[in-house]
């Protein structure tokens, strides 16, 4: 083999100094990659394709490393929902804990924001599960045993107008319940309702939550002129 002259083996040693080979960045937790992998295969895949098996080879570890963290498929759903997508749940424990901090128009408007954003990307991960009706139904089981489930923010939502309604900005006979359905029920469907329209994309948010807020405040507000109604506004 042919030796390098002095010249030459200079160059290579100052090639070699002016780059040295960085220190290699330190992976991210195990749990983070597993979420990060598990979040966008089930965008991807939908969650009833998504097995925990490609999950773990996405996140670079075993299968069983990753039952280490996560006890099921549907655990690790819920995590993804809880920790990668929009929160609905701190915004409302904060508004029923604090009713009075804003208008009800601009905590409804809030909640309406938050809720779209969360079933605009939670939609495509869990549509698929309505095409299998048995995966659906083990699934609901296993997140039911969880204690969660897509009946959790109606009832959180119900909270925090019952919350309202006793502090007399909304109708001592309104159905809060009922109210909260409505309010997600059109959140829920921004997701999906407007892809075969001529635009092809839901409205805009700017403009969905404050007139959804809007609405829904006309049919729950205290029907006098008084002060409750003003505050409400």
């Amino acid at each position: 083999m042919e030796s390098l002259g002095p010249i030459q083996q200079k160059s290579a040693t100052e090639a070699t100094e002016a780059t040295p080979s960085e220190p290699s960045k330190p992976s991210k937790p195990a749990r983070i990659r597993i979420l990060d992998a598990a979040h966008e295969l089930m965008l991807t895949l939908g969650l009833s394709r998504t097995t925990t098996k490609e999950i773990a080879r996405a996140a670079g570890c075993s299968e069983a490393a990753l039952y280490k963290y996560f006890a099921s498929k549907e655990e690790l759903f819920i995590r993804v929902l809880h920790e990668r997508l929009p929160r609905l749940g701190p915004l409302l424990e904060r508004l029923t804990a604090e009713p009075r901090e804003h208008s009800l128009e601009e905590n409804l408007t809030q909640i309406a924001r938050q809720a779209a954003l969360f079933y605009e990307q939670s939609f495509p991960i869990a549509a698929s599960l309505y095409a299998d009706p048995q995966l659906k139904r083990r699934h609901d089981d296993a997140v039911r045993a969880m204690g969660a489930g897509p009946h959790m923010p109606i009832r959180g939502v119900a909270a925090y107008l019952l919350a309202e309604q006793r502090a007399g900005r909304v109708q001592p006979d309104a159905d809060t319940y009922a109210a909260a359905s409505l309010l997600l029920g059109a959140c829920a469907q921004r997701a999906f309702a407007y892809d075969a329209t001529e635009e092809g994309t839901p409205p805009p948010l700017d403009t969905f939550a404050p007139a959804l807020a809007r609405t829904l405040l006309a049919g729950i507000a205290p029907r006098d002129t008084g002060a409750a109604a003003a505050d409400a506004r």
